[in-house]
């Protein structure tokens, strides 16, 4: 019966075969998304931009302000799968 099956189900293959490499590239995706790493970096050149006097302190406030919540979005997402 697997030869059969085989045979029967050998036309969706390519269905089967786009449909693996979509979820790979959505896992990668949703991998970079999800790290902390670029935030991290992003805050720490934000902090050196304010002390250069290349950002005013108001600027600062409110960017540090979203990439904070992105973290929190990123450490939520994290505990929901740990």
């Amino acid at each position: 019966m697997g030869l059969l099956s085989q045979l029967f189900t050998l036309p969706v293959a390519p269905v089967r075969a786009v449909l693996w490499a979509a979820q790979r590239v959505a896992d990668k995706a949703e991998d970079e998304y999800y790290d902390p790493a670029p935030v991290w970096r992003e805050l720490a050149d934000l902090e050196r931009r304010l002390l250069a006097g290349e950002i005013d302190q108001d600027m600062f406030d409110r960017r540090e302000d979203e990439l904070i919540d992105r973290l929190t979005e990123i450490a939520e997402f994290r505990r929901q799968f740990s």
